[in-house]
């Protein structure tokens, strides 16, 4: 086995190690939350629809690229290569208008009560599952090149002029524009939820501003502490999720516009794999803020945690 192959399987490995189980207990944690508390508030059902989203892209493209690096499995044929970068697209896609959504309606919340923006807010959350689905059909629909062009070899010279190398697979385009059309499409469905979310997290930064300036002239008119709410905590938390999100995927973006300008297709995979890794390093590190930031999946996480020893500690007792 090559040197790069496994540099590249243990770069695999680290995000599913880190994200298969992050995001796994970010679903536990809301899953639980439902059967105590029998509801599950709009942003809490973004959050959790967005690490079900982020599991899949780190499973199925991460785990499977894993296991192929270090050849334990044989996945990557024709058929495999078609769900695989199909799957990833989709998800990979969804991921990125997820926390547009979050960030949108973290946005809304922070309106004040009866304002135009809170009835919009109050609209949104009642039509939320209607937005889930019209996402899912958008997205699915413009990832479908990765059916109609993915292949697991490369079985025609003609692949190296309108081909895309992502290791084990190639995405074959046939023509240039079709290639190009396809890579412009993509980078829009990118770009224009990372400007408006960009927006949003500007209009957070300055509602929380304006708050700690008003929370400073409280505390030093009474002398007393003055602490921010809920809303507060989830908006810093949104904020964090997009910087991470911005930076990631910009650097995706970057090489993606970099490969569509190159007029063969590259020898090397290296590129690919270098925007696979950062998108999928989103998907493997989001849900660690989420688990750090937001106070319903901490807290969840460790009753479950102290919980578990409590019961093995009864049944030891009750076997005596």
């Amino acid at each position: 086995m090559a040197s790069d192959e496994v540099i590249r399987g243990m770069l695999y490995l680290s995000l599913t190690i880190v994200g298969v189980p992050g995001n796994a207990a970010v679903i536990l944690a809301f899953l639980l939350l439902v059967y105590h508390e029998n509801r599950l508030l709009p942003a809490d059902a973004i959050v959790l629809h967005l690490a079900c989203v982020n599991l899949l892209v780190v499973a199925v493209r991460c785990l499977l690229e894993t296991l192929a690096s270090f050849r334990l499995a044989s996945i990557f044929g024709d058929l495999g290569c078609k769900a695989v970068i199909f799957i990833y697209r989709t998800s990979r896609s969804l991921s990125i208008w997820l926390t547009f959504v979050l960030s949108a309606y973290q946005c809304l919340s922070i309106a004040p009560p009866g304002s135009r923006w809170a009835s919009f807010r109050a609209l949104v959350s009642h039509y939320l599952g209607f937005v889930f689905l019209l996402l899912w059909l958008i997205n699915t629909c413009m990832s479908s090149a990765g059916i109609l062009f993915s292949f697991g070899t490369q079985t025609n010279s003609t692949l190296i002029h309108h081909a895309i190398n992502v290791q084990f697979c190639f995405v074959h385009f046939p023509s240039k524009l079709s290639r190009d059309a396809n890579g412009a499409t993509q980078v829009g469905r990118d770009v224009v939820p990372m400007a408006l979310m960009t927006l949003a997290s500007l209009i957070i930064l300055v509602f929380l501003y304006k708050h700690s300036q008003q929370v400073k002239g409280l505390r030093s008119s009474s002398g007393g502490a003055a602490s921010g709410g809920a809303e507060q905590r989830a908006a810093k938390a949104v904020v964090a999720l997009v910087t991470l999100y911005v930076i990631l995927y910009g650097v995706d973006n970057g090489l993606w516009v970099y490969t569509l300008t190159e007029g063969k297709t590259m020898k090397s995979a290296l590129i690919s794999d270098l925007r696979i890794f950062f998108s999928s390093l989103y998907a493997a590190l989001s849900p660690v803020v989420i688990i750090v930031s937001n106070r319903k999946v901490n807290g969840r996480l460790r009753c479950t945690a102290q919980e578990k020893p409590v019961q093995e500690r009864a049944t030891s007792l009750s076997t005596m």
